[in-house]
């Protein structure tokens, strides 16, 4: 299992996390280079790990079940550092919400697919084409806003946050989409009515 190279891509990004916080904070001037440059190596990894387990035949349940966490983990710690810091000229408000709103729908989403599988209705709730426009987004907006500064005449800071507000936009529509496909099943379910 964690001779699996997908799998050990995973773990390294999950060991990565710990570092991307140190360096974040370092009062260093490459820090954010740095800090810019792993959370972009971990994206990276998180597209690789999938298309390595898919193309060795190399998936497994560890896999399917860790692949998600790491990606979520170091994501949230990520908007979690830029709301402390807030690199944008806007206020912290504007991006306090936007960032609230993408780990809400994670938290949402995630307690939304365990009940699903527990019951065996996971496909319902299969990640939908807006999910991964809306990831796309994030992944982008993300390494801008850790950067913050210009690069050149390109307003590093402002695209990051114009992208966090779409991913937040987008993040919404995907939730809304999950909810609509599983209402049926909630709304039906015993288990649910009967839980406290």
């Amino acid at each position: 299992m964690l001779t699996n190279i997908p799998n050990i891509l995973t773990l390294l990004r999950i060991v990565a996390i710990p570092v991307f916080i140190v360096i974040f904070y370092l009062p260093w001037s490459e820090a954010h280079f740095w800090a810019t440059f792993i959370f972009c190596a971990a994206a990276i990894t998180d597209w690789l790990d999938g298309y390595l387990a898919r193309k060795l035949e190399q998936t497994s349940a560890f896999g399917a079940f860790l692949d998600p966490v790491a990606d979520k983990l170091i994501v949230v710690m990520a908007l979690i550092m830029l709301i402390e810091r807030n690199p944008t000229p806007f206020p912290d408000v504007a991006l306090t919400i936007a960032c609230g709103i993408i780990i809400g729908r994670e938290i949402v989403i995630s307690a939304l697919r365990e009940w699903m599988a527990e019951i065996g209705e996971r496909a319902q709730v299969a990640v939908s084409v807006i999910g991964k426009i809306k990831t796309l987004a994030q992944m982008f907006a993300i390494p801008f806003l850790i950067y913050e500064y210009d690069i050149g005449e390109f307003p590093t800071s402002e695209v990051g946050f114009v992208l966090i507000w779409i991913a937040a936009a987008l993040t919404i529509w995907s939730m809304v989409i999950y909810l609509k496909g599983a209402w049926p099943i909630i709304k039906n379910s015993d288990d649910f009515a009967n839980r406290d």
